[in-house]
């Protein structure tokens, strides 16, 4: 019998930045193993709240208002699945694990990472500058102060003009 295979999570958002980080995770860590990768592949979608959307409005179109958030998010989270296998698929990388987990990706990503004791937590960076990530939040710093194992940040190269 084998040793166990170490988890390396992929959190995956619906932006080019993200499926970079998996096409880079995947062409450094899985491809040119075949099936022998030191890792166990798991690819995690943080599914938005509708209330995290909306904040807490209420009143009249409110409940319509919630419901098509709703489920606008899960064509989203579906598209993001469908994508991720696509590009496993394109790369010969089929014993992968993918999961959509409602929440916040930041805490989501974290929680992950201890439920499935990782060794490695990949996250997309969005290249944003001092302000924006301060207004905005980062889910990648977040997580490489706060997740229990090695994050990896991959950025999608600049391209030249």
């Amino acid at each position: 019998m084998g040793e166990e295979k170490s988890v390396m999570v992929v959190g995956l958002e619906d932006n080019q930045h993200s499926f970079y980080a998996l096409e880079w995770t995947l062409d450094h860590f899985f491809t040119n193993y075949n099936s022998n990768s030191p890792f166990k592949l798991v690819i995690l979608h943080a599914k938005p709240t509708p209330a995290s959307i909306i904040g807490l409005a209420v009143g009249p179109g409110s409940v319509e208002a919630f419901s098509a958030i709703e489920s606008n998010l899960k064509k989203i989270a579906a598209r993001v699945v469908e994508k991720a296998m696509e590009i496993c698929k394109a790369k010969s990388v089929n014993d992968v694990v993918v999961e959509i987990v409602e929440g916040d990706a930041r805490h989501v990503l974290c929680e992950a990472v201890e439920k499935l004791h990782a060794s490695v937590l990949v996250v997309g960076c969005h290249g944003y500058g001092v302000i924006k990530r301060t207004v905005l939040g980062s889910v990648s710093d977040y997580c490489a102060h706060h997740a229990h194992c090695s994050v990896m940040i991959v950025k999608k190269p600049k391209t030249k003009a």
